[in-house]
C-alpha cells in the first residue's frame, strides 16, 4: 500500500487542495472527505472525475484499481438532474 499525491478540486475551481492519500481509499472517501472539508451541499450527489485521463471514477472502486496516479489532477462535479415534473 502506497500514498499518492493529487491535486483535487472543484468543478468551479474555487477550491483547490494538494493531498497526500492512501491508493487504497475508495473515490467515494475522496468525495466525502471533499464535502466534509470544504463544507460543500450535503443534499447533492457528487462525481469524481480525473482530470487527467478524462474518466468519471466509480465511488465503489479504490483510487489504485482506478487508476490513479500520483500528480492526476480529480475534480468533484456535482451531479445534474434536469427534467420537469408534469
Amino acid at each position: 500500500m502506497s500514498d499518492l499525491s493529487l491535486i483535487i478540486r472543484t468543478a468551479d475551481q474555487t477550491r483547490k487542495a494538494e493531498i497526500n492519500i492512501s491508493e487504497e481509499n475508495t473515490c467515494a472517501d475522496v468525495i466525502q472527505s471533499a464535502v466534509d472539508n470544504w463544507s460543500l451541499p450535503k443534499d447533492t450527489d457528487y462525481t469524481l472525475v480525473n482530470i487527467s485521463t478524462g474518466r468519471t471514477l466509480s465511488p465503489n472502486d479504490t483510487l489504485a484499481r482506478s487508476g490513479v496516479l500520483n500528480g492526476n489532477t480529480l475534480e468533484i462535479q456535482p451531479v445534474l438532474v434536469a427534467g420537469a415534473l408534469f
